[in-house]
């Protein structure tokens, strides 16, 4: 991050803690800084927050109390003392049975991200929560409470009941809103709404009259979902499937007219519902039944009953037998078939899932106790052909469990296609836009292929409709419509006389009904007048789950464009649904839900919040304790650098000190707010949340904070320090800011312990955009950063230990080095370099080839040295050992793939899991190769021409293979050794089996500079005609040596020429100090050699020692063999 100035392009760079010009001290001693900020602010007199200073971590307890303070302050509210237009969310009034479940949390964290955002910009925002009276699940959940004291619903009248079920919602419904404020959702709580109050209930009754009115609403007997236990119609979105084992029954249907042998055979699932067929159904091109169709078949069991015989286009050949029954009373597509092609409509269940008299002797049977007795007469009639296990998609009830049946009902229904037909140009003028916009193909398919709404549930608790009928007549032809009983009596006695009796419909009306005002019944429509449906209506944001978007998204559009003439919101923002870690739906059965209190017991509100945050819209997120545990770690994290900040402010009695440090105003940050404002404005959290947590852990506690250090603790001027506590303050405050909306706890404790702020975060104003930025100011940094990056991944790759301070030498343009110079203490710091052996330099330095190369920028360098980090010896030994055994893996795994029958037979994902094993290994395996091999390549084998010529440099360019992978030794430099050389008469031979001899010594001193073993074809060393055995050695030992004396050079050299005559150039040096290079044989490999043994000794080997030769050379030898066994060892 780069930090820029409001002033002048000077200024930028003093103001840019990494930037600051200073007067540093030659060396830095880590000390901590003196105590200088004790007091803590507190907000109110009740002590509700707690410093950073006396707490070693954010206390989740307190998110409460800090809930309650928000509150008691009526920060909630909507305020319009900085003007702008109203920022107005509904919130998705949650089931007033309900307890809280991580879909709550998740719309719960949204909506209140985006209220708290813009009223932190200073718009008038409106969160209106509220309750749904959840008839069906409230009814059953007072059912149950009345079953436990032995009583039923029916024993009570339907007031007595209405009675038992307020007194338990005012007992229990206030329980899912305190765990929604448990979440921190600022709502405005004092609007809080219920679906049964006064105001929406008058609103439900006045939309149903003027539905009515304009013939939208009907009664009619049609197929419906029907709950046997509930006794009630229930709507699509209370239906869930589940795959459960059954059974597909094969039965033969006779062919009317024909022989024994002419029988159709039909599959079905449902043998009950045969009583109920009005049809048998065959496609037309399926010529196995072509001389069938437009005969009659036998409906077995029915005593002769016939039905016709059709072709249809519906029925799928390839399933089953290719034959379908149709029975409309008890499938939505046979009905459907039913009713396009005209055909009756049988029912054969009543309503508690019983047959009835169509079924005959199977009347009054429960219809599951039903299809094992007919199964059980159809074979004995020799009427069943089979019986196969099938895997059925059993509809059951979401509230109940039981399994729904399609049933004929008597309801009410609402006419769609008028309404959805202006639902749909909202959508296509741009008056709704629906994020993310995917969803705006199913929204219009919906719309385009709607159904008729069946709005009648056969309960007592929610709305009653509000029709009567005339007592004695039939309720189809005459019932009235009134918005009350005292309206609808006057009606009735106005058309049929003062003695005329009503009574009204029992039936409520779906809870879906009373939802889809949810948007402006809550400010006070059907009165215009009031002063919230001015101000609030229509919505900015209608913001759920993408799973109901048809159920009730939609008929919010569809409703709101009906009544007020306006589009109830603008913007519908579409969520998805939370899974567990392994992307699979959250339920009790498989054991995986994660209860939202418990999270926040252990991870803290603010961690839920922004795990959450994290997803993309439209898209399911998987939640699991990995990312919650991470941005737990981000809350102790943010905790922490507060606590940094308060411990390095100047002391609040300082008021000199304080109004420099508010007065400066630095820019660094003005991207981040930029990129993070632009991406709140679009709804794009995930993106705002990365974009701040990559910002604080990447930039601000990683780099602003250790980069401070410097000021703060080393700099010695006091300028400098201030100027760094400035940009701290401020730059931590906005990133309270901007973190607010996803953590509200944590941001509002530390905002308060923060000195001289005057206002909660809650309602601090948001920071501005566009401010000025320095992009030379934010290159440089960068610069920095991607050098010290470099040399820490260096470190990293290398195991360099943390504490080990290492030299570097930095190479770059003289403009990029005038600004890395000076912030060498920084570099130091943060990338553990030892400040006195820090060089800038335009140019690579001498031993750059034994040095680890880091490009960090463009025309941005550093050459590590080798020898600082790493013994090289001991790292390619590692290395290769590693290599080795990922090689043996790799054969391993390469070996099961190229085996056929491991391809075929093992499971698919197996295959696919060994297949990825392979590709990463191969990958590790070159990864380690090419360093393996850049270590190989640090070592120089310096070797003379033997003609004279001038001397060459080998450099290996591959790992060099030998039967022991760490075969190729490097020694360290500059090894001081004495060696004692026997001193022999000019006539006189030498051989160590001679114990009788006693040659005299003489001590001669040189230093090894380097020693290396490589085998022997990489040297190409002939055989010096014979002289000596080097010819059977295939590794030869390479060492250069600095002769100290005279005295030692002169008799060295006449013996080096014998021992090894092919290393020397034609004529022997005679200054007094030479640098003498020199091979000579070392040892003959066979698979059986151990390289230790071989190492001590030069033709030391039991397999046959050098033939007896003159002393001197021989002695030479022996002394040479000393001196490698030792360096060996």
């Amino acid at each position: 991050m780069a930090l820029a100035g409001a002033s002048s392009s000077a200024c930028l760079r003093r103001l840019n803690p990494l930037l600051f010009s200073a007067h540093r001290r030659p060396a830095w001693t880590p000390r901590r800084a003196a105590r200088r900020f004790c007091a803590a602010a507190v907000a109110s007199e009740r002590d509700v927050f707690t410093s950073p200073e006396v707490a070693k971590s954010f206390d989740f307890t307190n998110e409460e109390r800090i809930y309650k303070w928000w509150e008691s302050q009526g920060f909630f509210k909507p305020n319009f003392d900085r003007g702008g237009d109203p920022f107005v969310i509904p919130m998705p009034p949650p089931n007033v049975t309900g307890s809280l479940h991580m879909g709550h949390a998740m719309f719960v964290t949204l909506e209140d991200i985006m209220v708290r955002y813009f009223r932190m910009k200073g718009r008038p925002a409106l969160w209106l929560p509220g309750t749904d009276h959840a008839g069906i699940a409230t009814q059953l959940v007072v059912e149950k409470m009345l079953a436990a004291e032995g009583i039923k619903r029916t024993d009570l009248t339907r007031e007595e009941f209405t009675k038992r079920v307020w007194e338990w919602k005012e007992k229990y419904g206030s329980t899912i809103t305190n765990q929604i404020k448990r979440l921190g959702a600022s709502c405005d709580w004092s609007r809080e709404r219920f679906t049964l109050d006064e105001q929406l209930s008058r609103a439900v009754i006045e939309a149903f009259v003027r539905l009515h009115e304009k013939g939208l609403i009907y009664q009619g007997s049609y197929l419906v979902n029907w709950s046997p236990n509930l006794q009630t119609a229930v709507s699509d979105l209370e239906v869930e499937y589940s795959e459960e084992p059954g059974n597909l029954y094969f039965i033969k249907y006779r062919v009317a007219g024909g022989s024994r042998d002419d029988f159709m055979t039909i599959a079905t699932t449902r043998p009950e519902t045969l009583f109920g067929d009005v049809a048998i159904a065959v496609n037309p091109e399926d010529e196995r039944y072509a001389k069938y169709v437009g005969k009659l078949a036998i409906v077995p069991l029915t005593f002769g009953r016939h039905v016709p015989i059709i072709a249809d286009r519906y029925v799928d050949p390839e399933f089953g037998t290719g034959v379908l029954k149709i029975s409309p009373g008890h499938d939505h597509n046979d009905y459907h078939i039913a009713r396009k092609l005209g055909l009756p409509i049988l029912n054969v269940m009543n309503k508690d899932g019983t047959l009835n008299d169509v079924a005959g002797l199977y009347s009054g049977m429960d219809r599951f106790e039903a299809r094992e007795k007919l199964w059980s007469d159809l074979v004995e009639t020799n009427l069943a052909v089979k019986k196969e296990p099938y895997t059925l998609r059993v509809p059951r009830s979401q509230r109940g469990g039981e399994v729904i049946e399609p049933l004929i009902s008597k309801q009410w229904f609402v006419t769609m296609d008028p309404l959805a037909e202006k639902a749909l140009h909202a959508v296509e003028k741009g008056q709704l836009t629906i994020l993310p916009e995917r969803f705006e193909k199913i929204y219009n398919h919906w719309l385009t292929n709607i159904k008729d709404w069946c709005i009648s549930r056969q309960l007592w608790w929610g709305h009653r409709i509000p029709v009567w009928y005339i007592v004695g007549k039939k309720c189809e032809e005459d019932y009235i419509v009134a918005r009350s009983a005292e309206e609808a009596l006057a009606k009735a006695q106005e058309k049929y006389g003062k003695s005329v009796e009503i009574y009204q419909d029992p039936d409520v009306l779906d809870t879906w009904f009373s939802s889809a005002l949810w948007p402006f019944s809550t400010l006070g429509w059907p009165d215009l007048s009031i002063e919230d449906f001015k101000h609030f209506y229509p919505a900015t944001v209608l913001e759920t789950g993408h799973d109901i978007l048809f159920f009730w998204v939609a008929r919010m559009v569809m409703m709101g464009i009906e009544f007020t003439g306006t589009v109830p919101f603008s913007y519908v923002y579409l969520h998805g649904l939370i899974r567990d870690s392994e992307g699979r739906k959250m339920s009790k059965t498989l054991g995986n839900v994660i209860d939202p209190l418990d999270t926040i017991k252990e991870y803290g509100t603010d961690a839920l919040r922004f795990t959450l945050s994290m997803g993309t819209a439209g898209q399911d997120l998987n939640l699991s304790t990995e990312r919650l545990t991470s941005n737990k770690a981000f809350t102790n994290k943010l905790w922490n650098a507060g606590k940094f900040l308060l411990q390095n402010l100047p002391d609040r009695s300082d008021a000199t000190a304080w109004d420099v440090l508010l007065a400066n105003k630095v820019t660094g940050l003005h991207e981040l707010i930029d990129r993070v404002s632009t991406s709140y404005d679009k709804f794009f959290f995930g993106d705002a949340a990365r974009e701040i947590y990559d910002f604080f852990w990447g930039d601000f506690a990683d780099w602003y904070i250790e980069a401070s250090k410097t000021r703060l603790y080393h700099s010695g001027d006091d300028s400098a320090s201030s100027m760094a506590q400035s940009v701290l303050l401020y730059v931590f405050e906005n990133i309270l800011k901007l973190l607010h909306p996803f953590m509200p706890f944590v941001t509002e404790e530390l905002w308060q312990a923060l000195p001289y702020r005057k206002q909660a975060i809650i309602v601090a104003h948001w920071p501005a955009t566009d401010l000025p930025k320095n992009s030379l100011s934010i290159k440089r940094f960068q610069n920095l950063q991607s050098l010290i990056r470099g040399i820490r991944n260096v470190r990293a790759e290398y195991s360099v230990e943390p504490a080990k301070q290492i030299s570097s030498s930095v190479v770059a343009a003289a403009d990029v080095l005038d600004y890395i110079s000076k912030e060498k203490q920084v570099l130091a710091l943060l990338s553990k370099l030892d400040m006195q052996s820090i060089h800038f330099s335009e140019l690579p330095p001498g031993d750059a080839n034994q040095s680890v190369h880091i490009v960090a920028d463009e025309g941005l360098e550093a050459y590590l040295p080798l020898a600082d980090m790493v013994d090289v010896s001991e790292e390619v030994k590692r290395l290769s050992k590693r290599l080795s055994k990922m090689q043996s893996e790799y054969d391993s795994l390469l070996a099961r793939l190229n085996s056929g029958s491991f391809v075929e037979k093992a499971p698919e994902e197996i295959v696919r899991g060994v297949r990825e094993k392979a590709s990463e290994a191969e990958e590790k395996i070159s990864l380690t190769k090419n360093r393996l091999a850049f270590l190989q390549s640090t070592v120089s084998i310096p070797l003379f021409s033997f003609a004279g010529q001038q001397a060459q440099l080998y450099t290996p360019s591959s790992p060099i293979h030998t039967p022991w992978p760490n075969f190729h030794r490097i020694f360290p430099h500059s090894i001081h050794t004495t060696i004692p050389v026997p001193l022999l008469r000019p006539s006189g031979r030498f051989s160590p089996r001679r114990q009788k001899l006693r040659p005299r010594h003489r001590r001669l001193t040189f230093q090894i500079l380097r020693s290396v073993v490589v085998p022997r074809q990489l040297l190409d060393c002939s055989p010096p005609n014979g002289n000596h055995r080097s010819h059977r050695a295939n590794f030869m030992a390479v060492i250069k040596i600095v002769v100290v004396s005279s005295t030692s050079r002169n008799y060295l050299l006449p013996h080096l020429a014998r021992s090894s005559p092919h290393t020397l150039p034609d004529s022997l040096p005679t200054a007094s100090k030479t640098i003498v290079p020199f091979i000579f044989p070392a040892f003959k490999v066979s698979a059986t050699s151990s390289p230790s043994r071989n190492l001590r000794g030069i033709y030391s080997s039991t397999k046959g020692s050098a033939p007896p030769r003159r002393g001197r050379a021989l002695a030479w030898r022996h002394s040479v063999e000393t001196a490698l066994d030792g360096i060996c060892e």
